[in-house]
């Protein structure tokens, strides 16, 4: 009677067990609401990608993915958080170009971001616009060098916040023609628009969806754009590498991190969800209205465009000892 008992009482816990793993294995991912983070406020570029991206992923998901925007460190709050979640594919990060800074500009911090979190997709590049006030007598990039030559240490710059690559870039143009300019520090674009049109600031590397109508109303001047090739935006305007200094490139990016080490599956739903999204028409023509390039929505892409840059900024700012506050 007893062993009949105890038979039973076997049977009944690896039922229970075997019931168990149906019930996990019936459980899909994902089985709630995605976080997807960003080092932003509301209402800027990044954001502005974000939920283009999120509202995409969560048709083809099936659930929704909720835009959560933390600033604060230029971004490098958001991408510790996602660092620091787990592998369950249910925090995620929309990054920017900026991402490729942190390790170089924040030692102490120990943040690594090839490290720290998995790439899921290259969502888009987007180049900068060089800009001087209509008050400085210069009409083109070699002008401006020739002008900042015999005038030492008179023009004044910025480029969005210390340590972007709107700013970095200025730090490898003074390097390259041996300029002597001085650099002003702002906290972003929003924040230097207003000397900069007023010509209190004479100079400028910013966004260029941004600057753009400045430049077609007069108030600013263009002068060339950073990127590889020219803009579609300012199609007149030629790049800084053809005007000068060859090899150089400042790009914005933007792209989908999950949290490290996130299992396979949540992570291949997650990069076909992208590459999904980067097919969408709609997508597409909202981000080069941006003035952004499109990009696939590779994961592969994605990793080697960070790996690219981590290694060109983190010497720019050996080199030229920029430090953040």
């Amino acid at each position: 009677m007893f062993r009949s008992i105890y038979r039973l009482r076997s049977a009944l816990v690896g039922f229970m067990i075997i019931t168990s793993g149906t019930i996990y294995a019936a459980d899909p991912y994902p089985s709630q609401p995605i976080k997807m983070l960003v080092g932003t406020p509301a209402g800027g570029t990044t954001d502005v990608i974000a939920r283009m991206i999120a509202s995409s992923m969560s048709k083809t998901l099936g659930q929704q993915i909720v835009v959560d925007n933390r600033p604060g460190a230029s971004g490098l709050i958001a991408a510790e958080s996602v660092a620091k979640a787990q592998g369950d594919g249910y925090t995620l990060l929309m990054a920017s170009s900026q991402l490729s800074t942190y390790t170089a500009l924040y030692p102490a911090n120990n943040f690594e971001a090839e490290r720290d979190l998995d790439p899921v997709g290259l969502v888009a590049t987007s180049p900068y616009v060089m800009v001087v006030h209509p008050s400085l007598p210069v009409n083109t990039f070699q002008e401006l060098i020739a002008y900042a030559k015999s005038n030492p240490g008179e023009i004044s710059y910025a480029g969005s916040a210390p340590g972007t690559a709107q700013h970095l870039g200025w730090e490898i143009i003074k390097k390259k023609t041996g300029v002597d300019m001085r650099y002003i520090p702002y906290k972003g674009t929003a924040a230097l628009m207003p000397d900069l049109l007023a010509g209190r600031l004479q100079a400028g590397i910013d966004n260029i969806a941004i600057l753009t109508p400045y430049i077609k109303n007069g108030q600013l001047r263009g002068i060339a754009v950073t990127g590889p090739k020219q803009s579609p935006l300012l199609p007149a305007l030629p790049t800084i590498r053809a005007s000068g200094v060859p090899d150089f490139v400042a790009m914005g990016w933007f792209g989908v991190f999950s949290s490290p080490r996130t299992n396979s599956l949540a992570l291949s739903k997650l990069k076909s969800a992208v590459l999904t999204a980067m097919t969408t028409p709609e997508i597409r023509k909202k981000l080069a209205e941006m003035g952004s390039e499109p990009q696939s929505g590779s994961s592969n892409e994605l990793q080697v465009l960070l790996k690219q840059e981590i290694s060109t900024w983190s010497k720019v700012i050996k080199d030229s000892g920029v430090t953040v506050q």
